[in-house]
């Protein structure tokens, strides 16, 4: 089954490569989605390791970064490339030498399945973006096509929405009122 706004998101256990960490054996680990219970997380897909558009995105999303601590969301990232390869584009991009959330690495394509954004003629995962509640229920999601990049403050201002738990407006922004 595709996954769906309302139902719980797939879990997965996979590695992942952690720029925070020094050390090459401590880059390296398993993570796991049951790992965030208890937290928003937002996980989102990209097509592939050094391309183009990718890494406007990696980068804005790093850059918000405290913008979804604040919000107890945990920020996860994915694309079909191996935890190696995701280390050596972060060690010769210097935009993604800051990084400082884990990058996925799905190199067996089964969390784009799960996630319904796996091209399987081209190895490579759609723009996917999926907020998940503290309970692991996907509650937002938008794909976008490879060409086009996505806007961090728009999955921001969905996650201060869906974190009212109210009725919010079109445009909604934070502080504004909710529908009774």
């Amino acid at each position: 089954m595709a996954v769906q706004v309302g139902v719980p998101a797939p879990g997965f256990e996979l590695q992942a490569y952690d720029r925070t960490k020094d050390g090459d054996k401590e880059q390296f680990r398993t993570v796991k989605l049951s790992d965030y219970a208890g937290k928003w997380v937002c996980l989102f897909f990209y097509p592939l390791d050094f391309t183009f558009v990718c890494p406007t995105e990696i980068v804005a999303f790093n850059k918000a970064l405290g913008e979804f601590d604040d919000r107890n969301c945990a920020l996860l990232t994915a694309s079909t490339d191996s935890a190696y390869s995701h280390k050596g584009w972060c060690d010769a991009h210097k935009d993604l030498a800051g990084m400082k959330y884990l990058m996925l690495a799905d190199t067996n394509h089964k969390l784009s399945t799960d996630y319904g954004v796996l091209l399987p003629e081209k190895g490579i995962a759609l723009r996917g973006v999926f907020l998940i509640d503290p309970k692991g229920v996907v509650r937002w999601m938008a794909v976008h096509d490879l060409s086009v990049g996505r806007n961090v403050d728009e999955v921001l201002r969905v996650l201060d929405a869906l974190q009212t738990d109210k009725l919010c407006p079109c445009n909604w922004s934070k502080g504004e009122q909710t529908l009774n």
